[in-house]
């Protein structure tokens, strides 16, 4: 498989925070393509659909179960392992969950990512800290133009606010005990509504229609007008990927916030239409509720940091994103999701150089 980082991840120590999640499992399958030896702290994987475990990545890594609110295990696991690059994405991540359980949110989002933090400043051997947060940290104001990286934090709701909270923490830390001159620092990445193979979280819009799908019932649709800056997974993993590679080469240039969305945005509607064509499913319904807690209407990203300065941005259309996802859940019930997710990374790796070599003529 093509390496689109010239090798710089073979034999590195990585710790990966949040690696039996959907965004983390996807994570650590690319960076095993890319030679890196990997540890993982995590909680539990959800269920035993989920893409950590029917691609059984357990067994090609240090697969370590922890909170990361237990400060002590976490300082432990890091200084066992000695990590040279931390991608830190574990978390609470369902806003609807965090309006069920705001306390418990802020513990896990805030001070587990100060424990993180604390755990990166401590090991001497860490270099790079890509620190993932979310879209939804920016005060939303329900713009066109798209939040910029110095837009303020903010957040409704509190997982919104969670993460808001994260940033600040981040830019802190970043700035009081790991300035780039330091030659080990920190950034924050922002993405969100990113759609694969392999996420079963409650009350997120592949997943519910999946589920609605293999029963035969149509696809739910809560808010078919809300507009958010839909991706494929490995469309901001290729961006973590490309930051940490950057931080660890020039810190003082890269340290800092980055945003990681696509060039378009859609609505609900577009990207459940677009799954019931690709699924071959009979359609959709809209499925409003009474009294529902808030949720933005619109949501949009300004990445031109992150195109003019890393080089990076999205490949993939609606369509083809859409696309992959369908085929992960319809293939993953009688082929090897490990199969599966390596024959999808390595179409869209193969995708990334085309255009690449584009670029370079």
């Amino acid at each position: 498989m093509f390496d689109l980082f010239n090798g710089f991840y073979r034999g590195k120590r990585v710790l990966v925070t949040g690696h039996t999640g959907f965004k983390g499992s996807w994570l650590c399958l690319w960076l095993r393509e890319l030679g890196a030896e990997i540890a993982g702290y995590a909680l539990d994987p959800e269920n035993e659909l989920d893409n950590f475990v029917l691609s059984g990545l357990s067994a090609t890594m240090h697969d370590v179960r922890g909170d990361i609110r237990d400060a002590a295990h976490l300082n432990r696991v890091f200084s066992e392992f000695q990590p040279e690059i931390v991608f830190h994405l574990a978390a609470q991540p369902l806003v609807r969950l965090s309006y069920e359980k705001p306390v418990e949110t802020y513990e896990t989002n805030v001070m587990g990512t100060i424990h993180v933090l604390e755990a990166f400043r401590r090991t001497p051997s860490a270099r790079a800290g890509v620190f993932i947060t979310t879209d939804k940290c920016y005060e939303n104001r329900e713009q066109l133009r798209g939040c910029r990286e110095d837009d303020p934090m903010g957040g409704h709701d509190p997982y919104s606010s969670s993460k808001g909270a994260c940033e600040i923490a981040i830019s802190s830390w970043r700035r009081s005990f790991l300035p780039p001159e330091s030659g080990r620092t920190i950034a924050s990445a922002r993405a969100g509504n990113v759609i694969g193979g392999g996420d079963w979280a409650k009350d997120r819009l592949i997943p519910d229609c999946i589920r609605a799908l293999e029963k035969g019932r149509l696809a739910p649709m809560r808010n078919p007008g809300s507009v958010r800056p839909w991706q494929h997974v490995l469309e901001p993993l290729r961006g973590y990927l490309m930051l940490a590679k950057a931080l660890w080469h020039a810190p003082a240039d890269y340290a800092g916030g980055w945003n990681f969305g696509p060039g378009s945005v859609h609505t609900v509607g577009d990207v459940v239409n677009c799954l019931v064509e690709e699924y071959g499913a009979a359609g959709s319904e809209y499925t409003p509720e009474n009294a529902a807690p808030h949720e933005a209407g619109l949501l949009v990203l300004d990445s031109t940091k992150a195109r003019e300065r890393l080089g990076w941005e999205t490949v993939l259309d609606l369509r083809r994103s859409v696309a992959l996802t369908a085929d992960w859940y319809r293939r993953s019930r009688t082929e090897s999701a490990a199969e599966i997710c390596r024959q999808e990374l390595a179409e869209y790796i193969q995708i990334c150089k085309k255009q690449t070599d584009m670029e370079k003529i």
